[in-house]
């Protein structure tokens, strides 16, 4: 791979140390790794970008999302259902899924993120039907080039032992955690710059046993990965987690070993806090996900305080059956507007909510190497075309999320051009497209 430079953009964004912003700058690229960040950078034997018109960031990190659901969009059951009566209306159909269908909706997905300026994106998958593997998702990812942090999920209690899913969707809790040591021995790689990293996330508290959750949490520490889960995500999990454990959702997480800077939660909508002070005292992490919180009507997560209390908090889409969007950018824009709503227009401005979706996911995954523009770091960079009619008359272009572009130019990952143009490079975007529509028109029938 030769070098790249990336020159003449208007503005770039770095989100180092200092938050440097940079006029008329370039970057410059060598073996997956940012070489240069500056102005008049040489080009020499360097293939050059021309970024004039342009504003460049690191790539975006998505913290949570299930990529499965990419097949499940915009079902007329779970439309207009809180969360419980959203995941009932699903399971049934989920249970349908094979291998094929985790693989292509991941592909889709994936792309859906790239072309959102994603470079780094979680995952969560805790269903296994016919077949599915983890495995699945990741050769869509490595297909795709995105990097990829996927948790191996899982759901031990169905609804005879009064859980919510059926029990055709849970499985025994010596096969998951066997299944856990195997992902994590075949495709964890905790070195700098990998591609790949595996998480262990049992789905939620009221579909998995305190055991499991405990037992999951020492498997996690044993190997040296990160644990995610579902929490506090509505008034409904906040109720289920009081009558079944007599506590709530950040006691329940405490006492079984689910605190620490190797532990993210998704949703956190209802933290109080208390809960909100023990997690930043903790260093543990979570995924904000405005737009799924808004579709299924589950609150404003409180991330002024939780920012203003030192908690660490990234950006996630959410699966696309409760956001039935994949759009990391969008994300950002919701994510500031809604603080702004609940707490005044002072409350985020553009530039906190893109730290958020860059460095802030950064740290949640405990990724030093990447979510920011600086020499040393993984070239993982998005360029975003200010020039169009998003942008016409903006007097700040590095203010993206109030006058910007919802789509990238290019993205890369390390190093590796993805998007080019507005286009998927990598994969041929309008064969999987189809695919996913003909696995969808099979499932609805």
């Amino acid at each position: 791979m030769g070098d790249i430079l990336i020159r003449g953009a208007d503005v770039v964004v770095t989100m180092d140390d200092a938050r440097r912003e940079l006029g008329v700058a370039d970057v410059l690229i060598r073996a997956g790794v940012i070489l240069g960040v500056g102005n008049g950078l040489p080009a020499g034997a360097a293939r050059v970008i021309d970024a004039r018109g342009c504003v460049v960031t690191p790539g975006l990190v998505n913290t949570h999302h299930h990529l499965f659901q990419t097949l499940t969009r915009a079902v007329p059951a779970a439309q207009d259902a809180l969360l419980f009566g959203w995941l009932k209306s699903l399971y049934p159909i989920w249970a349908r899924f094979g291998p094929e269908d985790m693989f292509v909706s991941a592909q889709a997905g994936l792309a859906e993120l790239a072309l959102s300026g994603c470079s780094l994106t979680s995952d969560h998958l805790y269903l296994y039907p016919n077949g599915a593997r983890l495995d699945d998702t990741i050769a869509a990812a490595a297909e795709v080039g995105l990097r990829f942090h996927p948790t191996r999920g899982a759901m031990s209690i169905g609804e005879s032992a009064g859980g919510l899913p059926p029990d055709s969707l849970v499985e025994a809790e010596a096969a998951i955690l066997n299944d856990m040591i195997r992902v994590v021995d075949r495709f964890h790689d905790p070195r700098e710059g990998a591609m790949v990293r595996v998480g262990l996330a049992p789905c939620s508290p009221f579909s998995v046993s305190r055991n499991l959750m405990r037992e999951t949490a020492l498997l996690a520490r044993d190997k040296g990965v990160m644990l995610h889960t579902h929490l506090a995500e509505n008034d409904e999990d906040i109720a289920y987690s009081l009558a079944q454990f007599g506590c709530r959702p950040g006691q329940y997480a405490e006492d079984l070993g689910w605190t620490g800077p190797d532990v993210w939660h998704a949703h956190c909508v209802r933290l109080d806090r208390s809960e909100i002070d023990l997690f930043a005292r903790t260093r543990t992490g979570i995924a904000h996900c405005p737009c799924s919180n808004c579709r299924l009507g589950s609150g404003i997560a409180p991330v002024r305080a939780m920012r203003d209390a030192g908690m660490r908090v990234g950006l996630g889409v959410d699966g696309s059956a409760s956001n039935d969007s994949g759009n990391l950018i969008a994300e950002a824009r919701m994510a500031m507007l809604l603080q702004r709503v609940a707490r005044g227009a002072d409350a985020m401005s553009a530039r906190e909510a893109l730290w958020i979706a860059t460095r802030g996911g950064a740290e949640v995954l405990r990724r030093d190497d990447c979510g920011q523009l600086a020499v040393g770091k993984r070239a993982d960079i998005a360029i975003w075309d200010v020039s169009g009619i998003e942008a016409a008359g903006s007097w700040d272009p590095a203010a993206l999320l109030l006058a910007g572009p919802m789509r990238v130019r290019d993205l890369f990952v390390e190093g590796r051009q993805v998007v080019g143009g507005g286009h998927m490079l990598t994969i041929n975007l309008a064969a999987v497209v189809a695919r996913q529509n003909h696995l969808a028109r099979t499932l609805m029938q």
